[in-house]
């Protein structure tokens, strides 16, 4: 079946019930004290959750990105290294990873670390020294690097071949190659993906609150233990996320747009 027109010309109808959902509950924040009170309580948390999700978004970019080179590197070790990698990231839940490196993994880097200061004199570490907020972004860096590594592998095989091999003959070398050719023409066709990771992020980025971060859902489940008004706080909560997550994505579609006007003749 033939949509009679392109989906990009719908009018956004769905914007629309949002932002008529969304003004309800800011008009429920005006004149409700509950309302008002949940919101008070947990916009405390968005800057944590904001930049638990830049920091470990940015991380996981330079990770993946690294991974996606040595998945395509002529060396096998490498590859079998980096595809290791990616396929035990991906294959376990995020909030498993999450339990796993704060009481696991920062427990033993501790304990290494301790055998090298200890001999040298140095006060020894101690477990609790290493902040659950480093921990939590340390596991979301590891869990999404994973992902990305696969989304930066697809952009860089789709650059066409013809291109490499004549900025070979160039003398470009290889540093110089992915650089200048390979690198700008992979990112203009992976950065819809790479948005929508982002997103994903910050949604995810919630999951600390497993380990007692004060992000928002943290003070959304906070605040709601202590006034037992489960159904506003986390009105307010997902408010807040929708929020967040909607203007993100009408920012990358609008940037989308503009790049795609750009390739088009």
């Amino acid at each position: 079946m033939t949509p009679s027109s392109k989906p990009d010309d719908d009018f956004p109808w769905w914007l629309v019930i949002l932002a008529l959902t969304g003004a309800f509950l800011f008009w429920q924040v005006a004149t409700s004290e509950v309302y008002s009170a949940a919101l008070a309580a947990l916009s405390k948390g968005i800057w944590i959750t904001i930049g638990v999700a830049v920091v470990a978004y940015l991380g996981a970019c330079v990770m993946g990105l690294g991974l996606a080179v040595m998945s395509l590197s002529r060396h096998m070790i490498l590859r079998q290294m980096a595809r290791l990698y990616i396929e035990v990231m991906r294959g376990i839940p995020i909030i498993v990873l999450l339990l796993y490196v704060a009481f696991v993994l920062a427990p033993g880097l501790v304990w290494l670390a301790n055998q090298v200061l200890e001999p040298l004199g140095l006060s020894p570490l101690r477990t609790r020294d290493v902040p659950l907020l480093y921990r939590a972004v340390i596991a979301l860096m590891l869990a999404y690097s994973a992902f990305l590594a696969e989304v930066f592998r697809a952009g860089l095989q789709a650059v066409d071949k013809g291109q490499i091999e004549a900025a070979q003959a160039l003398g470009l070398n290889g540093w110089q190659r992915f650089r200048h050719i390979s690198f700008p023409q992979a990112f203009r066709m992976i950065l819809p993906p790479l948005g929508n990771d982002f997103v994903a992020m910050v949604k995810d980025s919630s999951l600390v609150a497993v380990l007692g971060v004060t992000d928002v859902a943290q003070l959304a489940k906070v605040t709601a233990a202590g006034n037992f008004r489960y159904f506003e706080t986390y009105n307010i909560a997902a408010l807040i996320y929708l929020t967040m997550t909607i203007t993100l994505s009408l920012i990358l579609r609008r940037i989308e747009h503009r790049l795609r006007a750009r390739t088009q003749p």
